[in-house]
C-alpha cells in the first residue's frame, strides 16, 4: 500500500484567498494535489455544521481561509468566522476529531506565494496526524 496521501476540504473566501489560490496556479508555484476547494462568497457563511459533515464523511482536514481581519469585502464577515472555528476547535474532540485537523488562515488576494506555502505545510501536518478515523469507517 502506498504512501498515506490526505483529502483535504478547503472553504475558502472568493475576494482574496480563492485569487490567491487562482495566482498560485497561473505563477505555476508547486502545491500538492491533496485540497478540494469550495469557493464562498465569505468565510462567514461557512456553517459549522459543514466543517463537521467534511470531517464525518472522511476528509482528512478542513481549511477556511479567508481575507485578512479589517479587509472583509463583507465588513465583518471573516471576524464571524473566527469565532465560529473558535468555537469548533473545542467541540470537535466531543466528536473524537483533533482540533488539528481544522485549521484557519487569512490570505490576502495577492499572496499566491503564501497559499502555496500554507498548503504545503497543511499537507505535511495532516500526513503526520494520519488519516481520520472516520476514512476508516465509511462503506465503499
Amino acid at each position: 500500500m502506498g504512501e498515506f496521501e490526505p483529502t483535504i476540504i478547503a472553504f475558502v473566501c472568493n475576494w482574496c484567498t480563492y485569487t490567491a489560490a487562482d495566482l498560485a496556479g497561473t505563477s505555476r508555484l508547486i502545491q500538492p494535489p491533496n485540497v478540494r476547494m469550495i469557493r464562498m462568497m465569505c468565510t462567514g457563511m461557512v456553517d459549522p455544521k459543514y466543517v463537521i459533515k467534511a470531517l464525518l464523511e472522511g476528509a482528512d482536514a478542513v481549511l477556511v481561509s479567508g481575507c485578512h481581519p479589517g479587509d472583509c469585502h463583507y465588513i465583518n464577515g471573516n471576524l464571524k468566522a473566527r469565532r465560529r472555528i473558535k468555537l469548533l476547535k473545542e467541540i470537535l474532540p466531543k466528536f473524537g476529531f483533533d482540533e488539528r485537523r481544522l485549521k484557519m488562515t487569512w490570505i490576502g488576494a495577492s499572496e499566491g506565494i503564501d497559499f502555496a506555502e500554507t498548503i504545503r505545510e497543511l499537507v505535511a501536518e495532516v500526513k503526520a496526524l494520519g488519516p481520520n478515523q472516520a476514512r476508516r469507517q465509511m462503506v465503499i
